[in-house]
């Protein structure tokens, strides 16, 4: 049998993402909230890394810990970057209280804790890179056996194209529109460019292009002709969800996981 992730890509209908964990319910990318998502079906589970100082994993979104732990209240200090903590110190922070007090236990996980959480459910997680090496990631992947069982997803495309080198069979998604192009430059027109960005895609080894929901047809139509599935982030809207799907998008990201799973799969 074909691994999992292989078989979702193949699929004829909608894939239905759960963003960060379950996020409507629970404190973003933690195991809570992963669980949660895998609770209510989820099959892909979408979470998000920074590397800490001594350069392990750590799941969480942003860069600054302010928003989503109690640093500032622990460190006395705002604005300290996940980077200038070791993954010991930023695993003794609060990552559910901001959220509500009965996740005070929820801690900044490493992304190998998520990750044997998600894919030892039988559930795969889409991984989107937010700060780190190519090679840190591709040794945990080889280590825990996971190429393939998860998907790679970045903004940041020299590290796909620096990750495919590294593991050309793992399945990449491009997220758009992109931080740099390859001349360096910023793109124009961001929610009108996955047509016009699909050469630079190319290069990155990705097999999926994730956009954003301004995405236009011509876009999708555009990808879809190059073989490539087209995702769209962050749709919590049932309506919305619909029209991508009937336009052709493959798969929705979203935080309202049985909201959407409602519109999309009706009884």
């Amino acid at each position: 049998m074909k691994p999992l992730v292989a078989r979702l890509l193949e699929s004829n209908g909608p894939l239905l993402i759960a963003h960060r964990g379950y996020s409507a319910l629970a404190p973003e990318n933690t195991l809570p909230s992963f669980q949660l998502a895998l609770n209510a079906g989820a099959q892909l589970v979408e979470l998000d890394y920074h590397h800490s100082r001594d350069g392990v994993p750590m799941v969480i979104h942003d860069p600054i810990l302010d928003r989503t732990t109690n640093s500032r209240k622990r460190w006395r200090k705002r604005r300290i970057k996940v980077s200038s903590k070791t993954a010991g110190e930023l695993q003794t922070l609060d990552a559910g209280s901001w959220f509500d007090s009965t996740f005070s236990a929820a801690k900044v996980p490493t992304l190998a804790e998520a990750l044997a959480l998600i894919c030892g459910s039988g559930s795969a997680a889409v991984i989107e890179h937010k700060s780190g090496d190519a090679e840190t990631l591709a040794n945990l992947l080889r280590e825990r056996k996971l190429i393939n069982r998860v998907i790679v997803i970045s903004f940041n495309w020299k590290f796909l194209r620096e990750l495919h080198a590294l593991l050309p069979e793992q399945i990449l998604g491009a997220l758009g529109p992109p931080m740099r192009l390859s001349n360096g430059r910023r793109p124009l027109h961001p929610r009108r460019q996955l047509s016009s960005r699909l050469k630079d895609l190319a290069k990155t080894g990705a097999r999926i292009a994730v956009w954003n929901r301004k995405v236009s047809l011509r876009g999708i139509r555009a990808a879809t002709k190059r073989g490539l599935k087209v995702w769209v982030y962050t749709v919590d809207e049932p309506r919305s969800a619909k029209r991508l799907v009937a336009r052709g998008v493959q798969a929705i990201i979203t935080n309202q996981f049985a909201r959407i799973h409602k519109a999309l799969f009706p009884l």
